[in-house]
């Protein structure tokens, strides 16, 4: 069985309302993938405040509850701990030490992993890809047609200085299919919704949903030729309401469509149960032991992320 998760960053579930560009004049493959296919599970873990990016997507993919463990929600770029907990385990070193064939598809615009070691700012997807660097993908990969940007059409790359074609979401839809016959799990992480989130330009908004829309209905169309189990959720809300520039308390979808996607909504309640899932959807019959840790009791802060390390 192959699976394809989508990573969608800052998209929580809100009513309609006029500062909500989450609707379906605007990304109408989102909304029916929300309306049919989608389950709430909660972002905010049980610590007070508002839910924060590193803390989100460590416990997304560790199945560790990251919010309780640092004592906080904890924004951007993880710290010393966090990133410690999450190369003491997560879904791409669990999974690809079972055999399983695993790719983080957003291409990282460098010749060699190596490269990456050395910045001092790491994402949460970053430092798990480089426990296991084999599913990494390069610049390289993207001149194959074996890799997406992380804004799918790649103009933001291009616009850093780096000679690549622009694309259409539907032509980014196709390469990312490739990847996904190819491989049994593949991730690609999409953060222009959270930097249009924190903008607060309504058009920016609705500019960035309209490109994931129309990448997301060609998603949806080859993964279902394919039989690929498609796999879509958010780490906090935060799109979804252009009236603040910050996050939201707002519950997050977990959409899940194709072969075995009751398996994946099943009891699911908040960002802890998506790793436990994935890796028993993958694993079928393997043993996976939840993790266990204490809290940290010393404060901690990370990098804010402001801009695109890929």
């Amino acid at each position: 069985m192959k699976v394809l998760f989508l990573f969608i960053d800052g998209v929580g579930l809100r009513s309609p309302a006029s500062d909500n560009p989450v609707q379906p004049g605007i990304c109408p493959v989102l909304c029916d993938l929300i309306a049919r296919h989608a389950v709430p599970i909660d972002a905010r873990l049980g610590v007070p405040g508002l839910p924060q990016s590193a803390t989100g997507q460590a416990t997304m993919f560790t199945g560790v509850n990251a919010s309780q463990y640092m004592g906080r929600h904890c924004e951007g770029f993880p710290g010393p701990s966090l990133r410690r907990l999450i190369e003491d385990g997560n879904i791409m070193m669990d999974l690809t030490r079972k055999g399983i064939r695993c790719r983080f598809a957003d291409a990282y615009m460098v010749d060699h992993v190596d490269e990456l070691r050395t910045r001092r700012f790491k994402s949460v997807t970053t430092v798990m890809a480089l426990t296991e660097p084999r599913v990494i993908s390069t610049q390289d990969d993207l001149r194959e047609n074996f890799a997406v940007t992380h804004d799918i059409t790649r103009e933001s790359i291009r616009d850093k200085g780096h000679d690549v074609k622009i694309i259409s979401p539907q032509e980014a839809a196709q390469h990312l299919l490739s990847v996904a016959r190819a491989y049994d799990f593949t991730l690609f992480e999409y953060f222009q919704t959270d930097l249009s989130g924190h903008s607060r330009n309504y058009d920016q908004a609705v500019s960035t949903l309209r490109t994931l829309d129309a990448f997301l209905g060609a998603v949806v169309e080859l993964c279902q030729i394919s039989s690929i189990l498609l796999v879509l959720t958010s780490d906090h809300g935060n799109i979804e309401d252009m009236g603040t520039r910050g996050h939201t308390l707002n519950q997050v979808p977990l959409i899940a469509v194709g072969p075995g996607a009751e398996q994946i909504q099943a009891g699911a309640t908040s960002l802890t149960d998506i790793q436990p899932r994935l890796t028993r959807f993958m694993v079928p019959g393997a043993v996976f032991i939840p993790r266990t840790v204490s809290p940290i009791n010393q404060p901690e802060g990370g990098g804010a992320a402001v801009a695109s390390e890929k």
